[in-house]
């Protein structure tokens, strides 16, 4: 009896120390579905999404909205029934909608005019209310910005990043995700942003959880007026402190750090390293700017309110080929037309969207309430929310961050399993920026949450 007693503790300890050791074990690194996101991105289709696009003559926000053929009316016309048809191959999985509202009384809007964006949303398994967004401008221009009937055709500036978010509802779609994915075509662009202060207002309404917002505005050009012939960069702009930061929480920040590491910082970290492991032949140049010099995109909008949002974009920009009247001066060819498109180059870049979406849409809930101490000590405690419930049953726990002060990216991390806490031991907190981010059981991940209002994604 004794002998049996003995081998039953035996065989209950050495369980427990299997549990033990699956407990520990991590998830993995590397989702192998999104290799196939990623290849599953066609340039052949992405080219004639942009040559429909173009063949609408303008798509400038006050052009026709009459004809079925021709203006702005047709093209989003066409945009609502493409996201149609994609729902109708995978059962019906997208809402697709129209947001607007007219705008008046502005410097390139005087008179009223609706300005309607189209917007497709495919619903997440268990945390539908938590979203990642994927836009794309519909409108376009030329020289002058109040010519709403001149030819227009915007194949670069801005079909392609419009065919790009068609191109990954189709390729999405035939999956499903935890959380939920947004696909918009943002109208009102060249007149002020207006498509994206419209959804932007919508989305705070709905109550939609946003934690991240992919403005893609021109994404297929590689030969710039530098003279430079580049396909395999990319540049992500991005805020570095908060919009709506309070005084309260500027002053926090300029004690404890955050400068750089606002939600939008961070989540263009993260499509940088996405685009190391699963983009081949691509590398992203993080411009730690809200945009360029002196100039605007649709992610600024969402900003403004507090959604973390990035612009994707090509890197070397062909001046003549933007907001230019179609004309050929001093031997000089002027116009965004079709033939300035890379398709190749286009795709590539959308699969960086794709690929970034699936990960975020599978991700756990994102770290909330981060919180670090460590002041006069010889290690680091950070601790966070551990999250509940359905929208958590894919957590398969979080991992800490960390990097030197003067580094752009993320260089250490440990993952820690299902708890709220985890010391750093003989890491000071005075010589490093922290982090967490949350992992799913099938490795999906967010991007790192930085402590405090300066890093948080919100609730």
């Amino acid at each position: 009896m004794r002998k049996f007693l003995m081998l039953s503790a035996a065989t209950v300890l050495a369980a427990c120390g299997a549990d033990a050791q699956e407990r520990r074990v991590a998830p993995p690194s590397e989702v192998l579905a999104v290799h196939d996101y990623v290849a599953a991105v066609s340039a052949d289709r992405l080219h004639e999404d942009v040559q429909t696009l173009v063949d609408f003559g303008t798509r400038h926000t006050a052009s026709d909205t009459v004809s079925e053929t021709q203006g702005i009316g047709a093209a989003r016309t066409w945009i609502f029934e493409e996201f149609e048809r994609i729902s109708a191959a995978c059962g019906g999985c997208l809402e697709v909608m129209y947001v607007s509202d007219t705008i008046s009384g502005e410097r390139r809007i005087p008179d009223p005019v609706d300005v309607v964006s189209v917007i497709a949303i495919q619903r997440g398994r268990i945390d539908p209310d938590r979203y990642v967004v994927m836009s794309g401008d519909i409108d376009s221009r030329v020289t002058d910005p109040m010519n709403s009937t001149d030819l227009s055709p915007g194949a670069n500036d801005n079909a392609s990043g419009m065919a790009g978010v068609i191109e990954a509802a189709r390729v999405l779609s035939q999956s499903e995700f935890d959380g939920s994915i947004i696909y918009a075509g943002l109208a009102g662009e060249e007149q002020g942003l207006f498509g994206g202060q419209i959804v932007a207002a919508h989305a705070l309404e709905q109550g939609w959880r946003i934690k991240a917002v992919l403005n893609n505005d021109m994404i297929g050009n590689i030969s710039g007026i530098d003279g430079v012939i580049d396909n395999s960069t990319a540049r992500v702009f991005s805020e570095g402190t908060r919009d709506v930061e309070t005084p309260e929480e500027a002053r926090a920040r300029r004690f404890t750090g955050g400068e750089v590491d606002s939600p939008s910082r961070n989540l263009a970290r993260f499509v940088d390293i996405t685009a190391d492991q699963y983009i081949p032949n691509l590398d992203v140049m993080m411009v730690y700017r809200l945009d360029r010099f002196g100039r605007g995109g649709h992610h600024r909008p969402f900003n403004a309110v507090g959604i973390p949002g990035v612009r994707i974009m090509e890197t070397h920009e062909h001046y003549n080929r933007q907001h230019q009247d179609l004309r050929t001066e001093d031997g000089i060819t002027y116009g965004d037309t079709i033939d300035g498109v890379d398709f190749d180059y286009n795709a590539k870049l959308t699969s960086l969207n794709v690929a970034v979406m699936a990960q975020i849409a599978n991700a756990p809930p994102f770290p909330a309430n981060v919180t670090i101490e460590g002041a006069v000590q010889p290690s680091t405690t950070l601790s966070w929310t551990l999250a509940t419930g359905e929208a958590a049953e894919n957590l398969a726990g979080y991992r800490v961050h960390w990097r030197l002060t003067d580094s752009n990216q993320w260089t250490h991390s440990r993952f820690v399993g299902q708890i709220d806490t985890w010391t750093l031991e003989n890491v000071v907190i005075d010589n490093y920026y922290f982090g967490v981010s949350a992992v799913a059981l099938d490795g999906s991940e967010t991007p790192v949450v930085f402590p405090g209002a300066a890093g948080s994604f919100g609730e």
